[in-house]
């Protein structure tokens, strides 16, 4: 049940199309062959507000926040954080070598006791 949750710059829609990163993200993570392809969601939202470093409106960034219930592996985990991260740079990249840009990932685990999950999409796949 991992969330891929993409937080991102909305000047950074001008110069990468975030539709298509979030089936790289989605793609990326079926191929670790830790996340289960029907409990992958992955999401994009631009911020609101910014402000980064001197406030200098062209600076950019994406950040992917990835939440998954406890009980993989640290080394399962670092691994998938390596792929995935990979997969995101390989993406971004011409974006990074032409403008001021900041890219993170971080990955964490969630209580499983307090996070309730139902579905019905096993039904539609």
């Amino acid at each position: 049940m991992p969330h891929f949750h993409i937080d991102y710059s909305p000047n950074l829609e001008t110069r990468l199309d975030i539709a298509g990163l979030c089936v790289v993200v989605r793609d990326a993570a079926v191929q670790t062959g830790v996340f289960p392809l029907a409990g992958i969601r992955v999401r994009a939202t631009p911020a609101a507000h910014v402000v980064m470093a001197d406030g200098n409106p062209d600076h950019a960034f994406l950040d992917l926040s990835v939440r998954l219930r406890e009980g993989r592996e640290l080394e399962k985990r670092k691994a998938a954080t390596s792929l995935i991260f990979a997969a995101l740079e390989a993406y971004c990249a011409d974006v990074m070598a032409r403008s001021s840009f900041m890219l993170s990932m971080e990955m964490r685990n969630i209580d499983a006791e307090l996070s309730p999950k139902a579905s019905s999409i096993r039904d539609y796949l």
